[in-house]
């Protein structure tokens, strides 16, 4: 008799982990404003590359939208903090800090 495995985000092809934050619904809408905003930014510089804007120009934009990228990693860091990672510590779950150290070092890496 085959099993069947139900669909969901820890069996989709591609999924990343079975594990999901829980975001108020207010910090939701808050980062998808900015991340909105930042797909706008993205679209204006492949606008002035087209347009042969001058370099510096780009650059100034690139560093905003990477300051805007910057800023929505800080607000997910802090609630991942706050929340996912109290919760798992409070469960007994030391793991989270080693992921936590990984986490850190990829957003250093920037």
């Amino acid at each position: 008799m085959e099993e069947t495995v139900k669909e969901d985000a820890c069996h989709t092809e591609g999924a990343m982990s079975c594990r999901k934050s829980h975001h108020p619904e207010r910090v939701k809408k808050d980062l998808t404003t900015r991340l909105n905003r930042i797909e706008g930014q993205i679209r204006g510089i492949k606008g002035m590359i087209e347009k042969d804007v001058y370099c510096d120009d780009i650059i100034t934009q690139l560093s905003a939208t990477q300051s805007a990228l910057n800023s929505v990693a800080k607000i997910l860091l802090e609630g991942h903090l706050k929340g996912c990672v109290v919760d798992r510590l409070s469960e007994g779950d030391d793991a989270v800090l080693d992921e936590l150290v990984v986490t850190i070092q990829k957003l250093m890496k920037k």
